[in-house]
């Protein structure tokens, strides 16, 4: 696993990075007081310190805002909590769960939903709580599939891992095992051959879900942690969250999901942001992620689409928003807005 240490926490990292001038430490360390904080030197090294739009420095450096909350937001906006039967899962789906070994991420997101536990004293599941986890997921065969989450699971030693994997597909029930992961973006030399035979099971499918929001975050490292994982069979998956100012616009997302293919990651889900505190400054109304969404329908392949969900607030889960093409009197329309009966009239 990579030095944690090598990665920025503080105001003063920030500084000496140049990142931000020295009167914004105060203003870093103020979030930092109440949110966890760190991004890798990789991601970090993308940050274009002259343009105050950036996208990566928006999605990864403290701001002030952060500490400013807005209608609706909530400590638990998708309802984690209600679903929690014990601790690490969250089984809000009759045949799958979440299983959260550890809270912790290599890099976190400004806007992440978990922010309220993510990063805090609650590191990981101890070897009890797993096997309390485990149990749960033994003991009901409607669980087809264990979507591991956190956090960030690639962050756990290896052998750990291994060892949760292996434990995983010794339950006959379990045919599909997915992980959601910021690693082969933020820390991508994380992916070795350890981490890589780790995943290799013998009777289980094993995904792989990359967060992954602009192009400039598909860097060579993280182009060849991605082929690695590809190589030995992983399917990869690719989510994003609609950020404004960082991907609100076509050709952002047009070049985004364009390279995700490229690299043979499959564009899944993108999200509207979820309502977590402090994040308002990053949300844009579902009209805008609709006609986005409408936009790219004819300008990029059927490969590049993912659908655009919705979490509901209160545990209720995803759904999809849009755009919608068939009304109820039997039109529908075309990608270029052009609008046709079907059946066809006679």
């Amino acid at each position: 696993m990579s030095n944690p240490g090598s990665s920025l926490r503080k105001g003063a990292d920030f500084v000496a990075a140049g990142l931000v001038a020295p009167q914004q430490a105060a203003a870093i360390d103020r979030v930092a007081a109440r949110y966890a904080v760190a991004i890798t030197p990789l991601l970090a090294g993308l940050v274009d310190a002259a343009d105050p739009g950036d996208p990566i420095a928006r999605q990864f450096l403290p701001d002030g805002r952060e500490l400013e909350a807005s209608d609706g937001e909530r400590p638990d906006p998708i309802g984690d909590l209600l679903h929690a039967p014990v601790k690490g899962i969250v089984h809000r789906y009759p045949d799958r769960v979440l299983l959260t070994p550890l809270l912790h991420c290599p890099v976190y997101c400004r806007f992440c939903f978990r922010r309220e536990r993510v990063g805090g004293d609650e590191k990981a599941l101890t070897a009890a709580e797993q096997a309390t986890a485990l149990d749960y997921i033994r003991a009901r065969p409607e669980i087809w599939e264990v979507v591991i989450t956190g956090g960030d699971p690639l962050m756990l030693p290896t052998p750990r891992l291994a060892a949760l994997m292996a434990a995983i597909e010794a339950i006959g029930h379990v045919q599909v095992i997915r992980l959601h992961s910021r690693v082969p973006i933020a820390d991508p030399d994380r992916i070795d051959a350890a981490l890589l035979k780790s995943l290799q099971l013998e009777r289980c499918a094993v995904w792989l879900a990359i967060h992954c929001n602009h192009a400039r975050e598909l860097t060579d490292s993280a182009a060849a942690a991605c082929r690695r994982l590809s190589g030995i069979g992983i399917p990869l998956l690719g989510q994003t969250v609609l950020l404004k100012g960082v991907n609100d616009q076509a050709d952002l997302l047009e070049a985004l999901f364009r390279a995700m293919v490229a690299h043979r990651i499959k564009p899944y889900y993108l999200h509207q942001l979820d309502l977590a505190p402090g994040t308002g400054h990053f949300r844009t109304p579902i009209e805008q992620g609709q006609a986005l969404m409408r936009s790219l329908r004819g300008r990029v392949s059927g490969l590049c689409q993912p659908t655009y969900v919705l979490d509901l607030p209160g545990g209720h889960g995803k759904v999809p928003i849009g755009p919608f093409y068939l009304d109820s009197v039997g039109g529908v329309t075309d990608w270029q807005g052009g609008h046709h009966l079907y059946p066809p009239a006679p």
